[in-house]
């Protein structure tokens, strides 16, 4: 028989790693609800059509990554790749259009074909936030200030770059695609494989490429700003302004793109060195489109999603851990005894673990290894007299304390 394995890109989240995770969430949760957004989740898998209308069916997640199969009635079911499609085909769904502005945060497991490497697993974990109903800039700028604030929670925000750039409007979005494709028409020699293919189907996808030779050719090509509507620039203007009233740092980065259209405006990563070629740890941006294109109401939204595996890898330390206390009975009375102690101990607020066997050198053996602050132990003498014997197991000093004054006595232990 084959050794049971995890499936590749699969990965077992065991002790300080899972607190890890739960920590990290935690924080952020803390600081979403700050903000005023309250928890949503939604299913971890969703009808083909929903990531199909959202990812576009040329995205490489679309053709290449997605997990799909078929369940027993023949629909087309996908395990979700993005949190933002969920939320979004919920507000439609569910009804929420009266619910406006919907604040939201989710986090889970996320599902995506790709050659798995560290950071960046197929099934990986995300925390995300949606903020649907509001077209104005205050809103973009609300989502990446929360963001800022979550790494600045983790320690980690001067690890990290803002980097911030405009989609524009539909207008200049127009504009902009039209001028890319002369430019790039004209040099289609020295474009990449899979940028000839993007210059027929997506040119802005062009400006992210990590090819060298495509990003020679950046630096002669036209410029965004040049074919902006005003509206788009005051919009850039003001969600700049914004960032800099409340004390977010920033830097332009014109080559962060969207590919789909329903993209616009507000388009931002917070980038590090040091992960390697894995530095983006959270990205977002504004798509008003969104909505309108799964068949909803034309609706304004923004958002963002960040890796719990990168965010933990620059955290590096896993929560500390409240130490035990450890109850050890010592004979059937004694272990009795310790089942109903440790009901009144972890009902007053203290985190307790049973020695179930062994008697005392295997309780105390087990207080060491799980690091216990303390070792309570039960034995029919101690009984007899109505007491137990509390040894701290940092100094080895022990002393006899009535049961009835135990919780008491234990408290600075909580």
């Amino acid at each position: 028989m084959a050794k049971l394995q995890p499936v590749r890109g699969t990965h077992d989240l065991i002790g300080d790693e899972a607190r890890s995770h739960l920590a990290i969430a935690g924080a952020a949760r803390e600081i979403a609800e700050r903000y005023g957004f309250a928890p949503m989740a939604t299913p971890i898998f969703e009808f083909t059509e929903v990531f199909q209308r959202t990812l576009g069916d040329t995205s490489d997640i679309v053709t290449k990554e997605m997990y799909t199969f078929e369940d027993k009635g023949g629909n087309s079911l996908t395990l979700r790749p993005e949190g933002t499609a969920g939320v979004a085909r919920a507000f439609i769904s569910g009804g929420l259009q009266n619910e406006l502005p919907l604040k939201c945060f989710y986090h889970g497991p996320m599902f995506r074909h790709e050659r798995p490497q560290k950071g960046r697993q197929r099934q990986f974990h995300q925390f995300g936030v949606e903020l649907i109903g509001v077209a104005e800039p205050t809103a973009d700028v609300e989502v990446i200030a929360m963001a800022a604030d979550i790494l600045d929670t983790l320690g980690i925000l001067s690890e990290t770059t803002l980097e911030l750039n405009t989609l524009g409007d539909a207008q200049s979005k127009e504009q902009y695609r039209e001028a890319l494709v002369a430019y790039f028409s004209g040099v289609s020699d020295k474009l990449s494989e899979e940028s000839r293919d993007r210059l027929v189907r997506n040119p802005l996808r062009i400006l992210d490429s990590k090819d060298a030779g495509d990003r020679a050719l950046l630096a002669d090509a036209p410029r965004f700003d040049d074919y902006m509507t005003e509206e788009a620039a005051a919009f850039f203007a003001a969600v700049q302004d914004g960032l800099e009233t409340v004390g977010v740092a920033f830097k332009r980065n014109p080559h962060i793109v969207r590919g789909l259209d329903y993209y616009s405006h507000t388009a931002f990563e917070f980038t590090t060195e040091a992960l390697g070629a894995q530095g983006t740890v959270l990205a977002g941006g504004r798509y008003d489109g969104l909505i309108e294109t799964m068949g909803g109401p034309r609706t304004p939204g923004v958002g963002w999603g960040a890796g719990l595996e990168r965010l933990a890898m620059m955290t590096d330390a896993a929560p500390a851990v409240t130490r035990a206390i450890t109850l050890v009975g010592l004979g059937e009375a004694g272990e009795r005894e310790a089942l109903r102690l440790s009901g009144v101990l972890r009902h007053a607020g203290l985190t307790v673990e049973l020695v179930y066997k062994g008697g005392l050198k295997r309780g105390l053996k087990r207080a060491d290894r799980i690091n216990a602050a303390v070792a309570v132990l039960i034995g029919d003498d101690e009984l007899e007299r109505g007491t137990v014997t509390v040894r701290n197991l940092d100094t080895g000093e022990q002393s006899d304390v009535a049961i009835a004054d135990l919780k008491d006595h234990l408290a600075a232990y909580r």
